[in-house]
């Protein structure tokens, strides 16, 4: 089993930046992949970012040049430095693990980016 939980949400101005963090917990070794996804309202689940064994990172085209995901191995866990905010940034933002395909999520963390 693999715990997750997110920390680092809140309000922010359009321009500002906020650092999501999410801590893994568990009887695992290692993860083979750990990211983030969002779901504002109305809408389905999106993959913001991802990184891979290996260092290997996925953006969203949207996200691209303004996030950067980081990953602390011996801390099992994974960071969204999220600059320059716009408001359609807003959403529930999920931490997401794979081990063996399975997939785990933690309970998310609101962002909300006014204008």
């Amino acid at each position: 089993q693999v715990q997750l939980v997110e920390s680092g949400g809140g309000l922010v101005q359009a321009g500002g930046s906020l650092r999501l963090s999410c801590a893994a917990s568990g009887s695992f070794i290692r993860l083979d992949s750990m990211g983030w996804y969002r779901q504002a309202p109305g809408n389905q689940r999106e993959l913001v970012a991802v990184m891979r064994t290996g260092g290997v990172t996925n953006y969203a085209d949207s996200v691209k040049g303004r996030f950067t995901i980081s990953r602390d191995n011996a801390k099992n866990t994974v960071y969204l430095q999220m600059n320059s905010l716009k408001p359609e940034d807003t959403a529930v933002y999920y931490c997401n693990a794979y081990r063996f395909n399975h997939p785990y999520w933690g309970q998310g963390t609101q962002v909300t980016v006014s204008s």
